[in-house]
């Protein structure tokens, strides 16, 4: 693998081998240090704590040593563009450059430019590929196989990346995808997409394994795209009484960060279906494996 821009498109095999390889690293049964002496590059574009501390970690445990870039105290907050302060940190020799970037297209962009690796940590609406392997990674540790599955996506699908990458990753693996939320959050192309789409949260969670909550994005909101947010917990929220509906052993899933009392009732935050805390803790297993493959 040379560079992990998108899980669009990605074969199977290349998919289960990444999270074969990640259940070692979990396991503890895969040699730690491959990446000794190497330089991992985690360049941030937009504000980040679970995506950049598991690669951080993730890359140390790997013996790499890491370099965390962010705009803040750097040229780009003088006006440097993309293109000029990736090339510049590229041509320190590091082995892997990790990409968070507000606009969609930015990581291929990058990757085109440099000739390191590159992994996009999420570009703008487009994709997060290592949170769709990490939570396809989540589900198959509790399941075996994810084969015949039903996941319910629910919230902002619009600004979504996670939706994205997650649709693709779990749809490749054999899962049923159903998407749902208001209808000014689900994008214009949704039917292209080739999952079944509801704007009614009880038809979607109807029969789900699992439902992943999206964060509603307000910062990527420009107008106002729900009446209030009392109305959206509501109609979209998983509250309590909801949870309790869901078919037995269904799991709750979150990207994080949570608006509690939005997307989720704290109670099912923290209640026994959720797995939200083992998504981060798997994320730093596959962050390794995909370090490993790509440099």
């Amino acid at each position: 693998m040379r560079h992990l821009l998108a899980i669009e498109g990605m074969p199977r095999a290349e998919i289960e081998a990444l999270l074969l390889r990640a259940e070692g690293f979990r396991e503890g049964r895969n040699s730690e240090r491959r990446l000794s002496g190497k330089v991992v590059g985690n360049l941030f574009f937009e504000p980040s704590t679970r995506t950049r501390s598991s690669f951080e970690i993730a890359a140390a445990a790997l013996g790499a040593h890491v370099l965390n870039w962010t705009v803040a105290g750097s040229s780009a907050s003088k006006g440097e563009s993309l293109l000029d302060t990736v090339r510049n940190l590229a041509a320190m020799g590091p082995a892997v450059l990790v990409v968070r970037h507000p606009s969609s297209g930015a990581a291929e962009l990058v990757a085109r430019a440099v000739k390191c690796a590159v992994i996009n940590a999420g570009d703008g609406q487009h994709e997060h590929p290592s949170q769709g392997l990490l939570d396809a990674f989540t589900l198959k540790r509790r399941w075996g196989s994810l084969t015949g599955k039903r996941v319910a996506i629910v919230g902002d699908v619009l600004h979504s990346r996670v939706a994205r990458s997650n649709l693709y990753c779990l749809r490749t693996l054999g899962v049923e995808v159903v998407l749902c939320g208001p209808a000014t959050l689900l994008p214009a192309e949704v039917g292209r997409l080739g999952a079944k789409v509801t704007t009614e949260l009880d038809e979607a969670l109807e029969g789900a394994d699992a439902v992943m909550m999206l964060r509603v994005q307000r910062e990527r909101q420009t107008e106002a795209l729900f009446p209030s947010e009392r109305e959206y917990h509501r109609r979209w929220g998983l509250t309590a009484a909801r949870a309790e509906g869901l078919k037995s052993g269904a799991l709750v899933l979150h990207p994080g960060p949570v608006n509690r009392g939005l997307e989720l009732a704290p109670e099912v935050a923290d209640g026994l279906q959720s797995v939200i805390l083992e998504q981060v803790e798997n994320g730093v297993a596959v962050r390794k494996a995909i370090l490993e493959a790509v440099a």
